[in-house]
């Protein structure tokens, strides 16, 4: 039998749909697998390719969400994802059209008058460290937002991204950006452009304190590092909306 070289696999950054290496040609070993270290060049990128996403993401129906995360589950079956992530994007996916029915709401006022809440997505969600992937995304993605990830479990992150991008979910909706979150966060945290941080995953309490705090210059929305549910997770991430409608004479 004729030997062969094994073809060694590069782990890559996922920004915008596409698998790009990082502008700065920098690597970093992570379980034997060379890996792409990301850079402020690129956390730019992602926050581009996540804004230009977010029109159309938001602008799904709730259905058509939970459909494409299903999809996801779907995909990391057959790809041998853990079983505990798929039925958690299996969760999630059911909670895409019942998030607004949970937490919306048709306020009694005294008037002749509807007044009604509804809830609307922050917008683009910077998730550094996240101890749990799948969990980080999911929940943010789920109802209408889009995020940039910065994590340096590279193997696991480029595993995930192969599963989105082979499950109809639009590219820019997850840019997983494989690196350092003390070298990256900074920039993402001071990002006129990212509207909310999730560092609930972050292990380091010093970190976490200057990202927050870097935060506070854009007033983004920051989900801190406490124990969370996934339903905390999705509603730290929206806007409630009201509106007044008169309804008769």
């Amino acid at each position: 039998m004729t030997s062969r070289i094994e073809v060694r696999k590069t782990l890559k950054l996922y920004i915008g749909g596409a698998f790009p290496r990082s502008e700065s040609g920098r690597t970093f070993e992570v379980d034997g697998h060379n890996a792409a270290l990301a850079s402020r060049k690129d956390a730019r990128d992602a926050v581009l390719a996540a804004r230009a996403a977010f029109g159309k993401w938001t602008g799904a129906t709730a259905y058509n969400r939970g459909q494409i995360l299903y999809r996801a589950a779907e995909m990391g079956e057959s790809r041998g994802v853990g079983a505990s992530d798929v039925d958690r994007l299996v969760w999630y996916a059911g909670w895409a059209d019942k998030i607004a029915q949970v937490i919306g709401n048709a306020n009694p006022v005294a008037g002749p008058y509807f007044n009604l809440s509804s809830p609307e997505p922050t917008g683009v969600v910077g998730v550094i460290g996240p101890s749990d992937l799948v969990e980080a995304i999911a929940s943010v993605i789920v109802t209408g937002n889009t995020c940039v990830v910065v994590t340096p479990r590279a193997v696991e992150a480029v595993f995930l991204a192969e599963v989105f991008a082979t499950s109809d979910l639009p590219g820019g909706v997850v840019n997983i950006l494989t690196g350092y979150p003390k070298e990256v966060g900074p920039w993402l945290a001071s990002h006129d452009d990212v509207n909310a941080l999730d560092l609930s995953g972050l292990d380091d309490a010093e970190l976490a304190k200057s990202l927050e705090e870097a935060a506070s210059d854009t007033l983004k929305r920051v989900l801190r590092p406490l124990p969370v549910t996934g339903m905390q997770r999705m509603t730290a991430f929206l806007e409630t909306k009201t509106v007044w409608h008169p309804k008769g004479v």
